[in-house]
């Protein structure tokens, strides 16, 4: 799954912050791939990037890399996602996907090059295009209100993503709470919330990836912070597989609260 957990949030005006992490991927324990995520945060905006390939074992098998970048703007105290791209390239194949994206709805969508169509893919409505996001923003958590973003209420909540081919809920519930500590940058809480995907259209249901996904409940997603901002963010993801477990770590989790910009103000 390219993209995980979930949402936009509620920030105060002058919530300003950055992440830059880097991750390693493993499965059943083996390094199968590394990337990096960049997120800045103003007082009126976001954009994040990210970029992987893959790596180790995985190298002998299959050569490829994928990058990813969502912007939008701060509205109301609320993330509005305005534009998403993804690029992935294997050894057979470069596929790119493009979402524009106004007030929660999708204005526009595009794959390149344009897959087959399917007759046995359930079609995607107008109705399923709006009050949706992308899922680079959906990797976000968003905490509104006051309260410590680190409560363990902060895990309860469901996401509409649609990613360009398929609309989706991912919900979350809460687990636990963990200490984690990266190589450089956080140590600190994480949350760790269970994930429950459920398709909603633009899926084939016979799919065995798509059964999977349905009947999993031992998914889960670590979240930590942001310094300066009320956003909590993926540390570590786990998705079992009849292979072993699937693993997104963090190695490095450097966050940095922004200064607000200074306000002039005239008599």
């Amino acid at each position: 799954m390219a993209a995980l957990s979930t949402l936009v949030l509620a920030l105060p005006a002058a919530a300003q912050g950055k992440l830059d992490a880097r991750y390693e991927a493993t499965l059943a324990g083996i390094e199968v791939g590394k990337g990096a995520w960049v997120i800045e945060i103003s007082d009126d905006g976001y954009a994040a990037a990210a970029n992987g390939a893959t790596s180790g074992v995985m190298q002998a098998f299959s050569r490829g890399h994928g990058s990813g970048e969502a912007q939008g703007r701060i509205v109301g105290g609320q993330f509005m996602p305005m534009n998403y791209k993804a690029s992935t390239t294997s050894s057979k194949k470069t596929e790119t996907v493009r979402i524009t994206l106004a007030n929660g709805a999708v204005k526009d969508s595009l794959i390149e090059p344009e897959p087959p169509a399917d007759p046995d893919r359930i079609p995607v409505t107008d109705a399923h295009r709006r009050g949706v996001i992308d899922p680079m923003t959906g990797s976000f958590l968003r905490v509104a209100g006051t309260a410590d973003p680190m409560n363990p209420d902060s895990c309860r909540v469901t996401t509409p993503i649609f990613d360009g081919r398929m609309r989706y809920d991912l919900r979350l519930e809460y687990k636990r709470t963990e200490m984690v500590k990266a190589e450089k940058g956080y140590q600190g809480p994480a949350l760790v919330c269970g994930i429950y995907f459920t398709p909603i259209s633009g899926y084939i249901p016979d799919r065995a990836a798509i059964k999977y996904l349905i009947e999993q409940r031992n998914m889960e997603v670590w979240l930590a912070p942001v310094a300066g901002t009320r956003v909590l963010v993926p540390f570590r993801l786990k998705i079992p597989t009849p292979l072993g477990n699937a693993v997104l770590q963090a190695t490095q989790f450097v966050t940095t609260a922004t200064p607000p910009k200074a306000v002039s103000r005239t008599q």
